[in-house]
């Protein structure tokens, strides 16, 4: 929606939630939780991280006091917005046994209605992604597309960069154009802290109409424009995007892959806090007695050995085969699956590695290899 941009006071962002709660949306927002700022359910913005930020390098990540009262003032942490549409547990049916043998049980998901507050641009990116997994082709996943369509989204544009973060490079930040409800931009001066509005769907109009607002002059919509581009030339990692496909499909047996491996402790960290990653297991339980068995679906990850398990072992058994996969699937093969790259450039990968594994590293090794650089492609 082609709406001009509106502006709230600080404290109506209390309203924002209040709103959203009477709407009947469970809100779900950042939060401190473990020394991390994590999403979980909130009530109001005293959950939330009021003047916190994060520090973040490769196989780093610590919380750090800001010197304003800044609401949004981080970037991302170990949490992505998956959780919440794609659970990492999900039971997929239940049966109890009768005298004829196992009945499945019927049983309907009471989905919730969601209100994601503080979404970034990579991560809107993210949802995306993940919509075309789950919904682009014949075989719709129910569960993801009943949560999916229920959530409201209020995106905040990120005003600074993460030392992991390299959005610009691939094309996916730091502004959010498109895909949310309501999205902020956080103004934190002197003698005035606020939020520009912009509106992107008719839900989000609606809401806004419960908030005391008014339209944007043009010295505030100017210091929205200059927070993203402050954080357009922060991006703490780039990564060149040029042919990449072909790249890596070029190298498939480069040494760099040994190199990789020898680090590599195959813990599974960069897919489970990838927002896209997307591999699952099923495993069926029963319970003591015989009486009933149930089937679970539970994330799962391609650097784990039994994941390629075949009859006759593992496709792929060494740490050097699971991170090509990884790596080349993320970048590469994934743009032949679903006509997209599956990495949005939020750097979580990177952070959360506990060697520190950097994906930006390992494809400018690799091109290097070539005979050198064509330059960041932003």
């Amino acid at each position: 929606m082609a709406e001009k941009s509106q502006v709230i006071e600080r404290d109506a962002l209390d309203d924002l939630l209040k709103v959203l709660r009477e709407q009947g949306y469970e809100v779900i927002g950042p939060t401190i939780q473990e020394s991390a700022i994590v999403y979980d359910r909130i009530d109001g913005v005293s959950d939330m991280p009021v003047g916190w930020t994060d520090v973040q390098d490769g196989g780093s990540y610590r919380l750090k006091k800001r010197t304003d009262e800044s609401r949004f003032g981080y970037v991302v942490g170990p949490h992505s917005w998956k959780k919440f549409l794609f659970p990492p547990e999900l039971r997929l049916w239940r049966a109890k046994r009768d005298d004829a043998g196992f009945k499945i049980l019927e049983e309907r998901e009471q989905t919730k209605k969601y209100a994601f507050i503080g979404v970034r641009s990579c991560e809107l990116h993210a949802i995306f992604i993940q919509d075309r997994v789950f919904m682009g082709g014949k075989h719709v996943d129910p569960v993801y597309k009943s949560r999916r369509e229920k959530i409201f989204i209020v995106a905040v544009n990120c005003a600074e960069a993460g030392g992991t973060c390299f959005c610009v490079s691939m094309k996916t930040g730091p502004k959010a154009q498109s895909g949310y409800d309501l999205a902020l931009t956080e103004i934190v001066e002197r003698e005035r802290h606020y939020f520009t509005v912009e509106v992107g769907s008719e839900r989000g109009q609606e809401v806004l109409k419960e908030l005391q607002h008014r339209e944007a002059k043009h010295d505030e919509i100017s210091a929205a424009e200059g927070r993203t581009r402050n954080a357009s030339e922060q991006m703490g990692r780039t990564m060149d995007i040029n042919d990449l496909k072909e790249l890596l499909y070029r190298n498939y047996n480069h040494e760099r892959w040994e190199n990789v491996a020898e680090r590599c402790l195959s813990c599974a960290n960069c897919t489970m806090v990838c927002p896209t990653c997307f591999c699952t297991t099923v495993e069926d339980v029963t319970d003591l007695t015989g009486q009933y068995a149930e089937r679970l679906r539970r994330w799962d990850s391609c650097f784990t050995i039994d994941f390629s398990y075949i009859h006759g072992g593992s496709l792929r058994k060494s740490a050097k085969s699971r991170y090509r996969q990884w790596m080349t699937h993320k970048l590469a093969t994934w743009i032949d699956q679903f006509g997209t790259s599956g990495c949005v450039g939020c750097g979580r990968c990177i952070t959360w590695c506990p060697v520190g594994i950097d994906i930006t590293e390992e494809v400018k090794a690799i091109r290097e290899s070539e005979g050198g650089t064509h330059g960041d492609q932003t």
